[in-house]
């Protein structure tokens, strides 16, 4: 499924002249409850995504501790940080020595300012290869929102600044104790943060969202991805063309 999904997208990608890396986790650490699924095994995961690299596509995958960074920027081109690890110093620095890009997504709980304090150890410890992925803020106990304001203002930081569409749309704290979502509005996520000026987007997809072991109540359906990457061209080409971000 993961070779499936990744030449598919990069197919889409390519025939729209769209950089793109593929993202998946071979371990899911931030899980509400104990029975949740985590991954098959870190081992047989990361062989997948050398069979992804293998292919010809790019790969980004989170880390969630100072140990994994070294182990995991063997197997991609990018690490991620997890939105609610952002402040850890020892990761950020260990994500920073790899050499690799380092991707810190915002925490729900900081201001878009506050960034610049994770930008700056991953500077600080000489690398300066570094982007902020935009995910939300809480709002009351189970609502993300995205201040769209933040955007220009982490740009500002001189790094790019990803939206993630589909996470900034997700529920935490259900009483199920798995994450909900709102699925209907990833297309118009999608939109809003490209007129915004977004250096770029993250989409969770799946072939069948109801199947997905992780994130099901948040993904686009792999069929539908290909439609809004057409208006999403356009979007941008509208925004170069008005001198917009």
């Amino acid at each position: 499924m993961v070779l499936e999904i990744a030449r598919a997208i990069s197919g889409m990608c390519g025939r729209l002249g769209i950089p793109y890396i593929f993202k998946a986790s071979y371990r899911k650490a931030n899980r509400s409850r104990l029975d949740s699924f985590t991954g098959i095994g870190d081992e047989m995961a990361l062989k997948i995504l050398d069979e992804v690299r293998q292919a010809g596509i790019p790969v980004i995958t989170d880390v969630h501790g100072p140990e994994e960074a070294e182990t995991a920027s063997r197997h991609v081109e990018v690490l991620q940080v997890p939105a609610f690890l952002c402040r850890q110093t020892e990761l950020l620095v260990a994500c920073a020595r790899t050499g690799l890009p380092v991707s810190v997504k915002k925490g729900q709980f900081l201001s878009p300012g506050a960034m610049r304090f994770a930008v700056d150890k991953i500077r600080e410890s000489g690398n300066d290869r570094v982007m902020i992925t935009e995910r939300g803020t809480t709002f009351g106990y189970q609502d993300l929102v995205v201040d769209f304001r933040g955007i220009p203002e982490m740009q500002q930081l001189g790094v790019p600044v990803i939206l993630d569409v589909t996470h900034s749309l997700q529920q935490p704290n259900q009483e199920s104790g798995v994450t909900g979502g709102k699925p209907a509005l990833v297309e118009h996520m999608a939109r809003t943060g490209m007129a915004a000026g977004v250096d770029g987007i993250f989409i969770e997809t799946h072939p069948d969202p109801s199947s997905a072991l992780s994130d099901g109540a948040n993904m686009l359906p792999l069929d539908r991805l290909e439609g809004l990457l057409k208006q999403l061209v356009r979007i941008r080409a509208v925004t170069r063309e008005l001198n917009l971000p």
